[in-house]
């Protein structure tokens, strides 16, 4: 249950394996590189249109997602057969976990007995829960009777267990020695699985936002609409995820009749299998998209040499297409629109939206007394040391885990009910939904913080003393606010309006798909004929759904939000040539970052970090953590 024994696969399973990545990379690659050149002229169009003026107050924090590194004794359920075994466990920032088999080996620099990557993994603490799981992976066929063997997990109850479940892999059955011990470690454990999966969607690079439509594109054309938390993870992990979801039902109807002894011990035998399986195809997912990674960037580069001079030729002849091609296609997409979408796009919407204002509630709730509690310590002249670590405390709230569960939690508590409500719609993505509404969460508090440390910076001087410091730091905590309130209210209409869009596109293709075959090989040749890859029928087809299902979604937001926070037009047009929510998205990569502030020249300063002893700070602007000096 946690090291790693040889593999059970032998040579021709591996390499039935091998040939199976490779078809699937061979089918997918295509949609990639279509995918690539979509994004090139997405890209070059923008930079040719109008720049819309930058709609951001906080600046944009420094610091990389991440979780703070974590560390501790366990015990594991683990070796052949399993028992329970001391162990030193240390989470990494990046959100890989390793053990040890004790402390010192770790401290000395050792290597660990095994290590894992958290991504799709699932955190259960109850016993009992996870017994059940393990009852419903390898049930016993009617009609047989087996001899239930000890098995460790029944003879040692525990009483603070971790056990990690995933899909496709190995199980890890942990303890902890306290209830405090075990929620630090819950915690920790759920901020790595969350940073491991939304890599992808928290990335601005257009390359992965190609790797997902390109994703979307591959399993539409293999008959799978609807989205769904395939997505969560590197893009080696989404195609290994994929392939396993197709090898399953097979390997399944090989392997369960041929497993022996109690359910409990087939199931780990299972999971172990699945682990084997699991680690061969990403070895080969891998190994196919770094063989790729070359050929990935000369085509980005040809890509900006071809269309970039021809690209109005290209926007001309797509936005000519599209308006005869809507004209065939409209009213079947609005048949299905009034008939399957709009009677639920109010309650979808409305669920979306108490989820958001509730998770962004609590930031800044949590904001608000950060910044009350440094304006408390300052006005108690306390020592600068003192001072510095409640400012380094400030500073790492977004990687808090226990403080931002109280925001984590309401995004959380919505899940269940927004599954039940997309179900009817193919998706299943809840769980990508949840992660990307605690993203937003994160990413917010971290710009907050840093906004506050900048300008509080600012406004301090040597000449203040402790009382009109405190001042100073309300007036910027004011400012804070307000910029925080503008922010979020943005962030709240892209992320409802995105995640709508998630729901209900791939619904409305799928409901159109049949009328979609018929409709599109007279366009075809015309498109053809231009010769570019970053023009295709289906690209042309896929934007006019887009933009009129987001007509739908912009006009329920106007009915939610009200006029007067629709301040910011919601580009939706039909015939707009790109998704309006992937281009707010990829202005910012292009940007780099949001605009600074007034007379901020500077780059955001990470003040959370104490400053080394004996470092001086200029006197018309002190350093927040050194104001006042010792007395």
């Amino acid at each position: 249950m946690g090291g790693r024994p040889s593999s059970p696969l032998d040579k021709r399973q591996q390499q039935h394996l091998r040939g199976q990545v490779d078809t699937m990379l061979r089918d997918f690659l295509p949609c990639y590189r279509e995918q690539l050149a979509a994004s090139v002229l997405r890209q070059i169009s923008r930079e040719l249109g109008p720049q819309e003026p930058a709609g951001c107050q906080l600046m944009r924090s420094k610091k990389l997602p991440r979780v703070r590194e974590h560390q501790g004794p366990l015990t594991q359920l683990w070796g052949h057969p399993p028992r329970w075994q001391p162990i030193f466990c240390v989470l990494r920032g990046d959100g890989c976990l390793e053990w040890f088999s004790h402390r010192e080996e770790y401290e000395n620099g050792g290597h660990p007995l095994s290590s894992v990557a958290l991504t799709g993994y699932t955190v259960l603490t109850s016993q009992r829960d996870y017994l059940c799981l393990l009852d419903a992976l390898c049930p016993v066929p009617s009609g047989e009777h087996t001899q239930e063997e000890p098995e460790p997990l029944l003879e040692m109850p525990v009483n603070f267990p971790l056990f990690l479940q995933h899909p496709f892999r190995r199980h890890l059955c942990f303890s902890a020695a306290t209830g405090e011990a075990r929620r630090a470690w819950r915690l920790a454990l759920q901020g790595g699985i969350r940073l491991r999966g939304t890599v992808l969607q928290r990335s601005q690079a257009p390359a992965a936002r190609a790797f997902l439509d390109a994703l979307r594109l591959y399993r539409q054309r293999r008959g799978h609409f609807g989205e769904d938390d395939v997505t969560l993870g590197s893009d080696a992990e989404v195609l290994t995820g994929v392939l396993m979801r197709e090898l399953l039902p097979a390997l399944r109807a090989q392997t369960l009749p041929g497993l022996r002894g109690a359910s409990r011990n087939r199931a780990w035998a299972w999971t172990e299998l699945l682990d084997a399986v699991h680690a061969a195809v990403l070895a080969g997912a891998s190994a196919g998209l770094r063989a790729f990674q070359p050929e990935k960037d000369e085509l980005l580069a040809a890509l900006e040499k071809t269309i970039r001079p021809d690209v109005d030729q290209i926007l001309q002849l797509r936005a000519r297409v599209a308006r005869r091609l809507r004209g065939e296609v409209e009213g079947t997409l609005e048949t299905c629109l009034r008939g399957r979408v709009d009677t639920q796009l109010s309650r979808v919407t409305q669920k979306l939206l108490s989820t958001v204002e509730a998770v962004l509630s609590t930031v800044q709730t949590l904001l608000a007394q950060g910044m009350d509690r440094l304006s408390r310590h300052l006005r108690g002249s306390p020592s600068s040391t003192r001072l510095r670590k409640e400012v380094y405390s400030f500073g790492e709230m977004p990687w808090d885990s226990e403080l931002m569960h109280a925001c984590y939690r309401e995004a959380e508590r919505s899940q269940k009910r927004l599954g039940q409500l997309v179900a009817p719609f193919g998706f299943s993505g809840t769980r990508s939904l949840v992660f990307g509404a605690q993203d937003l969460a994160q990413q917010l508090m971290a710009d907050a913080v840093a906004t506050f440390l900048q300008l509080a910076d600012q406004c301090l001087t040597a000449a203040l003393d402790c009382t009109q410091a405190a001042q100073q730091l309300e007036k910027v905590r004011g400012r804070v606010l307000k910029k925080f309130q503008s922010d979020s209210s943005s962030a709240q209409r892209r992320f409802i309006r995105g995640w709508l869009l998630c729901i209900f596109l791939p619904f409305v293709l799928s409901q159109l798909k049949s009328s979609y075959k018929a409709e599109l090989p007279e366009f075809e040749g015309e498109v053809l004929a231009v010769g570019s890859p970053a023009l295709t029928i289906e690209g042309i087809y896929e934007d006019i759904v887009r933009g009129v299902l987001l007509q739908r979604i912009d006009g329920e937001l106007k009915k939610a939000l009200g006029v007067s926070d629709m301040s910011c037009t919601l580009d939706g047009c039909s015939e707009a040539p790109w998704d309006p929510t992937g281009a707010d998205e990829e202005t910012e990569a292009q940007r780099g970052t949001c605009p600074r502030q007034p007379g901020s020249g500077a780059e955001v300063q990470p003040l959370c970090s104490r400053p080394p002893p004996g470092t001086s700070t200029a006197a018309s602007r002190p350093h927040l953590s050194s104001f006042p000096s010792d007395k």
